[in-house]
């Protein structure tokens, strides 16, 4: 069992410093905004409310597709 533990651990090391860096990129690319609308989406998906994740995905859909405005 040790063994499991082990790789549990490293894979929860490895999501958690992807998602540092992703939201750091989003930031640093987007960010207040973005920062916004990865949280808006992050809050209603963990919370089953379509209507905030929602908002979330759009607001960094409209971030994302600006330039090509």
């Amino acid at each position: 069992m040790p063994a499991f533990s082990t790789v549990a651990t490293i894979a929860t090391d490895a999501t958690t410093a992807f998602v540092i860096a992703f939201e750091e990129f989003l930031h640093w690319r987007y960010g207040a905004t973005g920062l916004l609308g990865l949280l808006l989406l992050t809050v209603g998906i963990t919370s089953r409310r379509p209507s905030v994740s929602s908002a979330g995905a759009v607001v960094l859909a409209l971030l994302v597709s600006r330039p090509a405005l």
